[in-house]
């Protein structure tokens, strides 16, 4: 599948040129690398607004609760039954 740069709609045209650019200089690796950096940062971002909506979870109800938005609720009671559902 190609790089379609309509999936990028709030970039200008000239901004979506320059990330196909680089995207297309890069080789497989690096792009499985940013991809991975990409999801940390997503992560980060996720679980500081857990903390900040939620003060009083600890350290492991916040990936909990992360745990949920990712997996959605379904997978979430599959995987840990009995755990309770803790709001993201």
């Amino acid at each position: 599948m190609g790089y379609n740069s309509r999936v990028i709609s709030d970039t200008s045209e000239e901004a979506a040129q320059v990330l196909r650019a680089r995207l297309l200089s890069m080789t497989p690796g690096q792009r499985v690398a940013e991809g991975i950096a990409a999801s940390r940062l997503a992560r980060h971002v996720m679980r500081g607004g857990i903390r900040a909506r939620h003060p009083e979870y600890s350290a492991e109800q916040v990936e909990e609760a992360l745990a949920r938005i990712l997996w959605g609720d379904e997978l979430y009671r599959a995987a840990k039954p009995g755990q309770p559902l803790l709001d993201p």
